[in-house]
């Protein structure tokens, strides 16, 4: 939308994600939309990215930007992607873009990705207030590998690093302590997040939103010595009893179920959606064209009944995205890995759906 992230406004771009919005609306789907996933202008990560404190300037007018054109045909309006992934994955593991190895620089990034979050979210209720908004932020529950009180605060470590660092803040609870002393036990950010942090952003971080969406995919277990490996080896032979996907991700509906039941005891959102959750595996079609995928579908089964399972343990839970309708660019891992209910050839482009598409299809026609 603003090619330069501070220049031009792209005309054209405003234009086809209107008649997107307003094509769905003739066909009865509401848009649901998420203003950042992933997809900063190079101009900006020149500049210094995300690690920048000038970048929350750039959301707020590019927030307003959109908002302004497409407001009043978008239901929901999520404003960061899975704010983890971008400081963690991308400024300290640099497995993602921009792919930097610094951890001030994924702190910096953090919190300046959850300021523009706080600072989106006032600029949606001024010029869309019949609209909803809110933020999707991922997360990995963890258990300890085994009985010792290491794994035990191993464990504690990293769900603050994995998950408290972000949750805790969007409501209203600050950066977890324990989590920051570490950090600073361990050399980051030497002046503690208070070096980072201006008057009036810990407030902003926590603006009250309509909703919280959860991206959810697997558990972890976590032993002592490595309380920040978010993707562990894993031993031959060992496993969950219900397997993994082809990302390597344990298999674990019943995670879903107590991390949902979690959000809700420890931050009581509004209103949670499940914004992603679904599988890989590279079923292909066989020789009549067909894409059996069962594999795709006893995952999706099982996960939605753990979703219905917190429901009706009193979370308050409206809504569940499947990731995703297409088999799409798997951002570090290319077009190697498929989580599409439809599949794509990748040299023709040609689109067929799956086994797995025909029964989510039934499903939702079944409870609409």
């Amino acid at each position: 939308m603003i090619p330069d992230g501070d220049g031009p406004v792209n005309r054209e771009g405003l234009a086809y994600y209107r008649r997107l919005a307003e094509g769905l609306r003739e066909r009865g789907v509401r848009p649901d939309v998420a203003l950042y996933h992933w997809d900063l202008p190079q101009a900006l990560q020149h500049r210094g990215g995300w690690a920048d404190r000038r970048v929350v300037d750039d959301f707020r007018r590019y927030t307003s930007v959109v908002v302004g054109e497409l407001g009043e045909l978008v239901g929901d309006w999520y404003t960061i992607n899975e704010p983890w992934v971008i400081s963690m994955l991308g400024h300290q593991e640099g497995v993602f873009a921009p792919g930097i190895s610094d951890w001030d620089a994924a702190l910096a990034a953090g919190h300046h990705l959850l300021v523009a979050h706080g600072a989106a979210v006032g600029v949606i209720r001024d010029l869309a207030p019949d609209s909803r908004a809110g933020l999707a932020l991922d997360c990995r529950p963890a258990t300890p590998a085994g009985p010792s009180a290491e794994d035990a605060e191993a464990t504690r470590h990293f769900d603050g690093y994995r998950n408290r660092w972000f949750f805790d803040p969007v409501f209203g609870k600050g950066y977890p302590e324990d989590a920051e002393r570490a950090f600073r036990e361990r050399g980051r950010v030497p002046g503690g997040m208070s070096s980072l942090t201006r008057p009036g952003d810990m407030e902003l971080i926590a603006a009250p939103t309509d909703f919280l969406g959860i991206n959810y995919y697997t558990t972890i277990e976590v032993s002592a010595g490595a309380d920040e490996a978010d993707e562990p080896a894993v031993p031959p032979g060992a496993g969950p009893p219900d397997g993994y996907t082809e990302m390597g991700w344990r298999i674990d509906p019943d995670g879903l179920e107590s991390f949902l039941r979690r959000v809700d005891d420890e931050y009581a959102p509004a209103s949670i959606i499940v914004s992603e959750n679904g599988a890989s595996f590279s079923d292909g079609p066989g020789p009549e064209g067909r894409i059996t995928d069962q594999r795709r579908i006893d995952y999706l089964d099982r996960h939605i009944a753990a979703v219905g399972r917190a429901r009706a343990a009193g979370a308050p839970i409206e809504g569940y995205f499947v990731w995703s309708l297409l088999d799409n660019l798997e951002w570090a891992s290319g077009y190697s890995q498929r989580f599409g209910l439809v599949w794509v050839d990748h040299t023709t482009g040609e689109r067929a759906p799956k086994d797995s598409f025909h029964w989510y299809s039934t499903l939702t026609h079944s409870v609409s």
